[in-house]
């Protein structure tokens, strides 16, 4: 037994286990159930060619070694990106914390109590900060977010604009460069038109529906909007405003303004900066505004016993809803990133926040008065953090780099100087003596900072923020501790048990690929950051990158989209891209079958193209005759298929290659969607299928946790003819020699947690990848027959196998009165995260168990689905009061004097033996989605004063 083997230790069934999981499947061994459920003819003919596996010591030494490569200079560089101290208790216990970043978006909230009340201070702090009415979960990045912004004024025009076709959308030239690379992506498919200018000299006309301002400006200088907010205002222009959240601690915020939405990003709130991502985007509008707001609401609701509880609010406004309506392809957030910013402002609460931001004030100010004496004259007028320098920008670079130290350099003759919350006396000193030697001058040295403010008294902030207790009384290390414990223990996250939810994979995250994210190495680096300072970065991403292109069998890759969603968008503007170049405009048809996930249709409509469904066969199967039929009639104009493979009913189609080619022979390109990479890695993969783009959630097959709800990283690999035209970023270069404008923020996405991904490829190597997936078909056909007599499986293969998901019928179960919702609330009583409920077929499970777990897990699963069944046959659809329908059953009720049920205690929380040695609590019964809705609360005040109101 080769105990350093990495595989040995993610994979989950031993050695030992599998004749006994073999026989209950009905093969003889593992080949032979790869060979009754994968395609013959698109198995793969060699193994991956890949570099040997690494033991996790070994993995370990050479990160390190790697992360020496890169140069940790005090950065001063800004434009969005701002060196954070992430508070030590923050960053044990939430973000090294497997409580924390291996939970699951908070779909059942009724075991997500914690971090939904983490998400609910972010947005109390969100719409605190920036005087707005309410606030989202959370977005991808300050970039992604500005293009939300845009979609959304664009949506809620006026019906005279919209009936006027009023397109037109200024953007201050004072914008963050790489903001306006990704408006300029996402305005043109949807009709928008970008106009860049001064917003001094903007002349209001009626042909603008919207505006977007920078405060502070890219490169620091502070503007009052009041008066440009109300001029439009008068002009039924809407705008919106890209804000410094921590400079609203001192600034009047853009509500106050009267901005229609505010939005920026929360990474100064102790995110580490970890080469551009992740870090948590943030969304703020007027209520008016919720239901065509993007991403995810937090709300306020009560329980089957009318106590406080949350969950998510008005999710039909879900892309998964909505489709190609949506106005947002956005299915995800930087949840573990909002929890850890809202974590830093309930550290440091309103005080603690004013006293950093006047620190960091204060140090530009006195920074720009010391280089003044030395003969430098500064341009801003007003500013918050960022001073702009006349002078020599190449000398001072020099002397700076040589003291690793990194400016930013507008050009010749300017150098941009943005401070943070880590400046002290002595950093300062080190600037003014940069200068001081471009002059051969002595320096002069800073010992106390000023205390005048160098912005307008009309800006001075004067509203109090952050008042809730929450951000009042958890000020010591000890009582914050307390308070992440507190709320870590009301979820259920991977670490308690398996979470066997289909389409979401959510496998093991494995130690040894989350410790380098904690070395100052790998998390300190700027996203701008001269790329020989950032080489260890640079090895390891473009050897994830060939990784990828090996397993998929493409030519190339992009890291830069920062979410599934985001990749799949990615993906089709790079085929759009590709047919331009040929002169093919007007090729704008998206086919795509009717069981495909609802992100897939939202994608295609946002790169604007045209949405023409086809149909799916009672076998759960693409209709391969409707297909070709759309195909051939649409042939002059198709522009791709989206399909995802094994399917989304969890089945290899046999016909897969069939589709390909037909798609092929009618003009179009092959878009697959990633989601189930993990039944495809090393056996087949989507080159070989005949795709030509793939987006791959590394998310879920390459062991990036989903820290609940986010982060999230979606590459697309492509095909030789689509490398031309990957994404670049307008301040570090990237991509294809005819690249598309950016999708994401920073140059290479979310690049911190790659190296999850690579180190999950570094120690698993070919023959372990090819292992995972094959115990990932083990492990679902095991609980698929397990259950067979119990739950019947919707769909399955030729020859009756499952891929690496099933899902279970449990629509007949109504006769009993019993939903599919019961079972998944009951569930919890046993100890379990529901699997994915009523997707992609309603009132159904979909199960995917992943390689990571091991028999006994499995056997528990099974032995809790076989109990809930036998609960359902003894259910009567006249009596509402059974078991199942009263789940989860709390504590709470367990201890209650009374006991107004018609089965026992025990019954109700204690049906199976193992539960009572590991017991998971809910916290809350039942929450109520429709009163939420109705009575719409999204920060922390209590429920009781709205209910008042």
């Amino acid at each position: 037994m080769k105990t350093d083997a990495f595989a040995l230790r993610h994979i989950g069934p031993e050695e030992s286990d599998l004749q006994q999981m073999l026989k209950t499947i009905g093969v003889d061994s593992i080949e032979q159930l790869i060979y009754e459920t994968l395609p013959d003819d698109i198995r793969l003919k060699a193994p991956l060619n890949l570099d040997p596996e690494m033991t996790e010591y070994e993995y370990l030494k050479h990160i390190t070694l790697l992360g020496n490569k890169n140069k940790m200079f005090k950065t001063y560089i800004g434009l969005g990106y701002n060196q954070a101290i992430v508070p030590a208790v923050i960053q044990r216990n939430v973000f090294e914390n497997p409580g924390w970043y291996t939970a699951y978006t908070p779909y059942q909230a009724e075991i997500a109590q914690g971090r939904l009340e983490a998400i609910l201070n972010f947005q109390t702090m969100v719409i605190e900060l920036t005087g707005m009415e309410i606030a989202n979960a959370s977005l991808l990045d300050e970039g992604t977010a500005a293009a939300e912004a845009m979609a959304l004024l664009f949506d809620v025009r006026t019906r005279d604009q919209k009936k006027a076709n009023v397109c037109k959308f200024f953007v201050s030239e004072e914008i963050l460069p790489q903001t306006l690379s990704v408006l300029q992506t996402r305005s043109t498919p949807i009709g928008v038109e970008l106009v860049i200018g001064n917003h001094e000299t903007f002349d209001f006309s009626t042909e603008f529906f919207g505006a977007i301002l920078q405060y502070p400006g890219k490169f620091g200088q502070v503007n009052d909007y009041t008066a440009f907010i109300a001029k439009a205002a008068e002009n039924e222009i809407k705008v919106a405003v890209a804000a410094d959240i921590l400079s609203l601690a001192k600034l009047t915020p853009p509500g106050d303004m009267g901005a229609a939405v505010v939005l920026g990003t929360t990474q100064r709130f102790g995110i580490p900066l970890g080469y551009g991502g992740p870090h948590a985007a943030y969304f703020a509008t007027k209520e008016e505004y919720k239901r065509s707001m993007p991403g995810r609401i937090i709300g306020v609701t009560v329980d089957t016993d009318g106590n406080r509880a949350l969950r998510m609010a008005l999710q039909t406004r879900e892309q998964h809803i909505k489709r190609d309506k949506a106005t947002s392809n956005i299915c995800t957030a930087q949840v573990l990133l909002s929890v850890m910013a809202s974590m830093y402002a309930v550290y440091h609460g309103p005080r603690g926040l004013k006293y950093i931001a006047n620190k960091v004030h204060a140090s530009a100010v006195t920074l720009a008065n010391t280089l003044a004496k030395l003969g430098f004259e500064q341009t801003n007028t007003a500013f918050f953090d960022t001073i702009v320098i006349q002078a020599d920008a190449k000398k001072i670079r020099e002397i700076a780099e040589a003291n690793e130290v990194n400016f930013f350099y507008p050009n010749e003759n300017s150098v941009s100087i943005s401070l943070n919350e880590t400046i002290g006396f002595a950093d300062l000193n080190k600037v003014v003596s940069i200068f001081a030697a471009a002059k051969e001058l002595a320096t002069i040295t800073i010992d106390t900072l000023s205390e005048t403010n160098h912005f307008p008294e009309s800006l001075v902030r004067t509203s109090t923020f952050l008042q809730h207790e929450v951000f009042n009384k958890y000020h010591s290390e000890t009582a914050l501790m307390r308070y992440i414990k507190m709320l870590e223990r009301k979820d259920l996250a991977l670490n308690h048990s398996m979470i066997s939810l289909g389409s979401c994979t959510m496998k093991l995250n494995a130690a040894a690929e989350m410790l380098p994210l904690s070395a100052p190495s790998w998390n300190s680096i700027h996203p701008f950051a001269p790329l020989d300072q950032a080489q260890g970065y640079q090895e390891m991403l473009s050897k994830l990158e060939e990784y990828l292109n090996e397993i998929t069998g493409f030519a190339a890759t992009t890291l830069q989209p920062n979410s599934g969603a985001q990749g799949e968008y990615a993906g089709l503007m790079v085929i759009q891209a590709y047919h331009q170049s040929r002169s093919d405009h007007h090729r704008n048809i998206a086919l795509i079958p009717s069981s495909a996930h609802g992100t897939n249709p939202a994608s295609a409509a946002m790169a604007g193209m045209k949405v023409v469904v086809t149909k799916t066969l009672e076998n759960g199967n693409i209709d391969v005759e409707d297909l070709r039929e759309q195909a051939i009639l649409h042939k002059d104009n198709l522009s791709c298929v989206m399909i995802t493979y094994p399917s989304t009913h969890g089945v290899y189609e046999s016909a897969i290659k069939e589709i390909t080619k037909i798609v092929h022979d009618n003009g179009g390109q092959v878009y697959m969607d990633g989601a189930n990479m993990n039944a495809q890695v090393g056996l087949t993969n989507p080159a070989t299928i005949g795709a030509d783009v793939c987006h791959l959630n590394l998310h879920k097959t390459f062991a990036i946790p989903h820290g609940g709800g986010g982060p999230g990283v979606g590459p697309i690999c492509v095909a030789p003819q689509l490398a031309p035209f990957l994404p670049t970023n307008p301040v570090v270069a990237t991509g294809g020699e005819n690249a598309i404008t950016a999708i994401s923020a920073a140059p290479w996405g979310s690049a911190l947690v790659c190296l999850i991904s690579y180190g999950y490829i570094k120690m698993l190597g070919a023959e372990g990848l090819k292992s995972s997936t094959e115990h990932a078909i083990l492990n679902a056909n095991y609980i698929k027959e397990k259950l067979s007599g119990h739950y019947d499986t919707l769909y399955s293969g030729e020859m009756g196998r499952a891929a690496h998901e099933m899902i279970l019928e449990c629509r007949p179960f109504k006769q009993k009165g019993i939903e599919v919702t019961d079972i998944a609330k009951r569930l919890m009583d046993y100890g379990f995260h529901a699997p994915t409920v009523s997707f992609p077929v309603a009132g159904t499970l979909m199960i995917e168990p992943t390689e990571s777990e091991n028999l006994e897990e499995l056997d528990r699963f099974c032995d809790a689905m076989i109990s809930i069944r036998k609960e359902i046959e003894a259910s009567d659809i006249e009596d509402k009061n059974n078991v199942l329908k009263n789940s989860p059953h709390t504590l709470a009720m367990l201890t209650a004097e009374t006991w107004n049920f018609p089965y026992s205690r025990e019954q109700a929380a204690f049906p199976l033996e193992y539960i009572s040695e590991n017991k998971f609590w809910p916290s809350v019964r039942r929450a109520d989605d429709a009163f939420g809705d109705r009575n719409l609360v999204c920060s922390c005040a209590p429920i009781e004063a709205y209910m008042e109101s």
